[in-house]
């Protein structure tokens, strides 16, 4: 994209220099009226590009706790979870609710709505936002990698998402025998036409993460800063139902 503009720029350099030119040997009014039709095309290439660069940049969201700060981006490639997304946190849905739900090596989730002012014995996982299901959206190129950002859901049978709560993957790290049998097991009865590229398998065996939720929940975005503050929340003290003992509340904000 820099390229594509910084050409654009050096195109309208060059057609005022011959404008210029032009106009000082007094040559004919066609010619001056060609040159500066090249400088509005170019200045109109320019805007074009600027434009769509800010259309397709992915949005990114700032999900603050207690024990840090995490900025995830939201995927284009799955418009009805980011678009869901956005409008819950533009009318501040999660603020102040909690990640209700920890398991240490496998995820941290929240966003349900119940979890405001919800008493310690009081069961939670079961709320929803006005509205309904989101969905699926899987994509082959969406994992569950740490620091996945997915939505949540029931065993409906079109594996349809929550309308607002979601989780994030910490996982563990899947050696490529584990992951083979995990594929075969799990991932390729939800999805036979899916498999592993390359790069993925590099990274579940160097980071970890969650792959027998593969193409079974909708990732929607991912975690580019902040990885360090999923291992604090899912290690935290928590009851039998997984809930943490001391309450994390969330404040999530859009960055652009």
């Amino acid at each position: 994209m820099y390229i594509i503009v910084k050409r654009c720029m050096a195109l309208v350099v060059l057609a005022t220099v011959i404008s210029k030119q032009v106009i000082s040997q007094n040559k004919n009014s066609s010619l001056i009226k060609k040159t500066y039709s090249g400088i509005i095309s170019a200045k109109k290439r320019i805007a074009a590009t600027a434009g769509e660069q800010s259309i397709t940049k992915e949005r990114l969201v700032e999900i603050s706790t207690d024990y840090g700060v995490m900025v995830a981006k939201l995927y284009d490639s799955t418009p009805l979870h980011r678009d869901n997304f956005i409008k819950l946190v533009e009318q501040k849905f999660y603020d102040s609710l909690l990640f209700h739900r920890i398991i240490n090596q496998f995820m941290i989730q929240g966003g349900d709505p119940a979890s405001k002012n919800a008493a310690d014995s009081v069961p939670l996982g079961g709320g929803a936002a006005p509205g309904d299901r989101i969905p699926a959206e899987f994509k082959p190129g969406f994992f569950h990698k740490k620091g996945a950002l997915a939505a949540a859901r029931d065993d409906n049978p079109e594996r349809a998402s929550s309308n607002c709560q979601f989780y994030i993957v910490q996982g563990k790290v899947i050696p490529p025998q584990d992951l083979d049998k995990i594929y075969n097991d799990r991932v390729k009865t939800s999805n036979p036409s899916f498999s592993y590229t390359k790069t993925q398998k590099e990274i579940y065996g160097r980071i970890g993460g969650t792959p027998f939720l593969d193409q079974g929940y909708t990732v929607f975005g991912e975690v580019i800063s902040g990885l360090d503050v999923i291992d604090k929340i899912a290690g935290l003290p928590k009851d039998a139902s997984d809930r943490p003992l001391q309450n994390v509340r969330m404040k999530i904000r859009m960055i652009n």
